[in-house]
């Protein structure tokens, strides 16, 4: 996998101070943070859409990862716990699918623009019944997760629908300075499979094609972590 990123700068200390200088906002989000299910489905009611790193070459970096990723390991189900307005799908190339989200418009999105596909499902998240997948997607969620209890509860999920490989596209750290009251919480996500769901193991950390260096239209402070389940 690591041969598609080509030559990729690693970002460091310098990144992760300059990711504070610029606190990343959308005319679409509500000017008060209600809550994080509240302020998703308010986003995506009132028009706006899952954010940059969904569209253009973000959403191109993001797809040629995974779907060689699932190619390469002959993944036959994917379930993915954020789908969003379905953009970044729009490139997967997976056998099977199924996406939730807490947005019961982006999921109507999704349905409605994927209804001609037999291969892909979607329903919100208060419609999960246990479901699980080969592979497990968390693509740009973690940090967007402000509440302790909804992060704590995303996890267990996440890991457990997962019966052989997580894939999360996220930061980890904890240096949330400038990032207060907004729609973005940094946390240190590796930190929390480690202690709690140990039978995965972390065998791919990709660094991101576009890091970021202040400007998120033009990089991202996400990269790619792969689990293994034992």
């Amino acid at each position: 996998m690591k041969e598609i990123l080509g030559r990729i700068p690693v970002v460091g200390a310098l990144a992760r101070r300059l990711h504070r200088t610029h606190v990343p906002n959308d005319r679409s989000a509500p000017q008060r943070f209600p809550g994080s299910e509240a302020y998703w489905e308010q986003r995506y009611a009132s028009g706006g859409n899952s954010g940059v790193g969904s569209y253009t070459f973000f959403a191109e970096f993001k797809a040629e990862v995974l779907n060689r990723f699932v190619r390469e390991h002959d993944v036959q189900s994917v379930i993915e716990f954020g789908c969003g307005d379905g953009n970044q799908l729009a490139l997967a190339d997976y056998p099977a699918y199924l996406g939730f989200d807490v947005s019961s418009t982006a999921v109507a999105q999704c349905r409605a623009r994927f209804e001609s596909d037999p291969t892909k499902r979607f329903a919100t998240m208060e419609e999960y019944a246990g479901e699980s997948a080969e592979l497990a997607l968390s693509l740009d969620v973690i940090y967007h997760l402000i509440e302790g209890d909804v992060y704590e509860r995303y996890m267990r999920l996440l890991f457990d629908a997962a019966k052989r490989y997580a894939i999360v596209y996220a930061s980890d750290t904890d240096d949330n300075a400038g990032y207060e009251g907004t729609h973005v919480k940094h946390r240190r996500f590796t930190r929390w499979v480690r202690e709690r769901r140990p039978e995965f193991a972390l065998v791919e950390q990709l660094p991101n094609r576009y890091p970021y260096w202040g400007d998120y239209h033009t990089g991202s402070f996400a990269e790619f972590f792969v689990y293994r389940r034992s």
